[in-house]
């Protein structure tokens, strides 16, 4: 019986241990403008198509991503996005337009959104 505790315990400590060994860390926090940028080229779609036909979609659709996301920025109407290494030294940035986190806190990113580490 005490062998079955022992083997447990020891289970329960590398679970314990694998699960806080794969949390990621928020570096800083950055703009994000996807909104603005999705909206300005589906606008930029169908003016330059109406405008040019295809080769006039593809060139609105590039000015409207540019264009999209400068007017988000201007409008003071960023959302949130988290600069995070992953356990493997991995940089990426991450939406988050509803949680805020604080710089150096231990997050768990799952798609592409962040959350905060489940408690074990």
């Amino acid at each position: 019986m005490k062998l079955f505790y022992a083997v447990t315990l020891t289970i329960g400590i590398f679970l314990f241990q694998l699960s806080h060994a794969s949390a990621d860390e928020v570096l800083s926090q950055a703009e994000d403008t996807t909104a603005g940028a999705a909206f300005g080229a589906g606008t930029g779609v169908l003016i330059g198509g109406a405008a040019g036909g295809p080769l006039g979609a593809i060139i609105g659709a590039a000015l409207g991503i540019f264009g999209g996301r400068e007017v988000q920025k201007a409008a003071g109407l960023e959302e949130r996005a988290y600069a995070v290494r992953s356990n493997t030294g991995e940089e990426r940035v991450v939406r988050s337009p509803r949680k805020e986190f604080a710089i150096g806190q231990e997050v768990e990113v799952k798609g592409n959104r962040m959350h905060a580490p489940s408690p074990q």
